[in-house]
């Protein structure tokens, strides 16, 4: 027997290990080896069968004419004929084993001629079953496992019959390795959610004085104050399977996706309770019934009731406890925050000076600091900064530290940090020329000047004209001796009156004024137009609070130019507001002219040194 290779064999024998090997995207393990078979190589693979197929499938015989099979039977040279309906076959007597086929043609003295030289010979009739098997079937079948293949590495639900399953990654008890010790800051929030993990771990201890376990907590806060980040410590403390989803991946264009995969998720985690589903972004499937400007039932309303079915109704699901994080709650539908479906509602908020404190300590944990930082200090500069921001801080006084090549982190990389993420990249390469540069100075000397000079403004923490961001050609910091959440009359007008100082400065020095107090002037205008038309804070207008259009709640906003009160009313707050504006104005004045040659001295030094600290203004001043 010959060992020679099939060539044939060994590719069948490659197909076979390849698609018994072949996994799905969601099935590998991270750093396992790319699978070799693709689309390209199966279509390689088929076009290499079909390619020789015939010469080794095909028996290995020798076509032949019909004139030449008359003329070798006339010799007797042939022998063992086999006649079908279409060929003719049989054996060449001159080479043993050499086999023979022609075509068949109307010859009726065929069989007399073969009686008479006593050759053997057969009939046999065609079967074509096969032959349908091997040129319908087998292709047929072999598009199939190309197309399934290609199904099944497209992962994710892309697959046509995938689409009704959720896209939840699910977290088991030990992949959530956060505990409520990475979370600081929100201690209200931490607290009300230590209950969540008893309603998991003990739930016997509620239930037999016949209280009902909360079904959903909603976590509602502004951006980056970390709602996910304790969802996923409560699964962490909990030790419970977490499924995570974003409001969005619910709805798709095919109307019913939607709803099927809200209860195929719900479906997952009642096998696996008990468990927490967090849906992230929920105003993106919870937004009110009804709020569709196009009318009907549309998609997300399907998905939003199947929700809700699911949430509360006659299938309850024992042990699975749903949260979900947004920054939009005035939004939602109210079925979603009756008792029942989100019992509780949490607030996530941004931390004070103590929680930016602990919040700063968690991120630098991991970061080598210097003798000289504070953190204290730092938290101290950072009033109304939300955890994604403070540990954005940490990140990039590591990367600036290590830039320089520095062993440790230092206090002036956190300086340099809080000024990127407050300002914006310093612009090195920006050239002002005198002029412009001697205008910025004066301008930035003016907002410190009267921000040290009137009672109840923050201090003035540094001065620089080193251009940052898009715009700013020079800022002037303040530092907030400790967090305020009220605001009183003086305090609005001595604000007011540190935005006018750049411009009026700009009038002492140069009698002229530039486009660069824009920004300021917007911000004084909102904050006179407040006082007038929602605080009540102005005399002549009186007691009166004009409501303002419904905004959102967390999100950054400005006033609204819509009104719902007269012409008249809103022709006499106009007319308030400039008179408020005249009056500051004409205050900030004064202070700069009775301190002229404070400021020509503050530009001078600001002009040498591009940056002076709040302590040197403070010095010069009391000398």
């Amino acid at each position: 027997m010959s060992n020679k290779p099939n060539p044939l064999k060994a590719i069948q024998e490659k197909l076979r290990s390849l698609f018994a090997g072949t996994e799905s995207k969601s099935d590998k393990k991270p750093g396992a080896p790319k699978p070799f078979l693709n689309i390209w190589t199966v279509m390689i693979i088929f076009c290499g069968l079909v390619f020789l197929q015939q010469p080794f499938f095909a028996p290995k015989r020798q076509t032949i004419p019909y004139s030449q099979f008359k003329q070798s039977m006339a010799e007797g040279n042939v022998d063992d004929i086999v006649i079908s309906p279409e060929t003719i076959e049989g054996m060449l007597r001159g080479t043993p084993g050499q086999k023979f086929v022609t075509v068949r043609v109307n010859d009726p003295g065929l069989a007399k001629e073969m009686d008479e030289r006593n050759i053997r010979y057969a009939g046999r009739t065609e079967n074509r079953f096969w032959g349908y098997l091997l040129s319908w079937v087998l292709p047929l079948g072999f598009f199939f496992l190309i197309w399934r293949f290609t199904a099944k590495n497209m992962g994710g639900g892309m697959g046509v019959m995938s689409f009704g399953k959720n896209k939840a990654k699910i977290f088991a008890e030990s992949d959530t390795k956060i505990s409520f010790e990475d979370v600081a800051g929100i201690d209200e929030a931490r607290e009300e959610l230590e209950e969540v993990v008893d309603f998991l771990t003990t739930p016997e201890k509620f239930q037999k004085l016949g209280g009902r376990i909360p079904k959903g907590v909603l976590l509602v806060g502004p951006p980056g104050t970390g709602k996910t980040l304790l969802a996923k410590a409560v699964a962490g403390e909990a030790k419970v399977p977490f499924f995570s989803i974003n409001g969005s991946e619910f709805v798709e264009m095919f109307v019913g996706v939607g709803a099927a995969r809200v209860r195929d998720l719900f479906s997952q985690a009642a096998g696996q309770a008990p468990c927490i589903i967090f849906i992230d972004e929920l105003d993106a499937l919870g937004k009110a019934r009804g709020m569709n400007a196009m009318g009907g039932h549309d998609e997300r309303e399907q998905t939003l009731n199947q929700l809700l079915v699911e949430m509360d109704g006659f299938g309850t699901n024992k042990g699975v406890i749903i949260m979900a994080a947004t920054n939009r709650p005035e939004i939602l539908d109210p079925a979603l925050l009756r008792p029942g479906r989100l019992d509780r509602q949490v607030l996530v908020d941004r931390p004070d000076i103590n929680g930016r404190e602990a919040i700063l300590k968690i991120h630098s944990r991991h970061v080598v600091l210097g003798d000289d930082v504070d953190l204290g200090k730092i938290a101290g500069r950072t009033p109304g900064f939300v955890g994604a921001d403070l540990a954005n801080i940490v990140n990039e006084s590591a990367l600036l530290a290590a830039r320089s090549n520095k062993e440790v982190v230092e206090s002036s990389d956190f300086d340099e940090a809080i000024d990127r993420v407050i300002g914006g990249l310093q612009k090195k390469n920006r050239v002002m020329n005198a002029h412009e540069k001697e205008i910025v100075t004066f301008h930035e000397s003016g907002h410190a000047i009267v921000a040290e000079s009137v009672n109840l403004a923050d201090p003035v923490h540094k001065i620089s004209i080193l251009p940052r961001g898009i715009a700013a050609l020079g800022y002037t910091q303040q530092q907030p001796t400790e967090d305020r959440y009220l605001m009183t009359r003086s305090e609005l007008l001595d604000r007011l009156a540190v935005l006018l100082g750049g411009r009026v400065a700009e009038e002492l020095v140069f009698n002229e004024i530039s486009t660069g107090a824009q920004n300021d002037l917007q911000r004084a205008t909102d904050i006179i137009r407040s006082m007038v038309a929602e605080y009540g804070m102005s005399d002549r207008i009186g007691l009166v609070s004009y409501e303002r259009q419904r905004t959102p709640m967390f999100l950054p906003q400005g006033y609204s130019s819509e009104k719902n009160y007269s012409d008249e009313s809103s022709a006499r707050i106009d007319e308030e507001v400039s008179l408020m504006m005249e009056e500051a104005h004409r205050r900030v004045h004064k202070i700069l002219s009775n301190k002229r040659a404070l400021l020509d001295k503050l530009a001078a030094l600001l002009s040498k040194q591009e940056t002076v600290r709040g302590d040197e203004l403070r010095a010069m001043m009391n000398s």
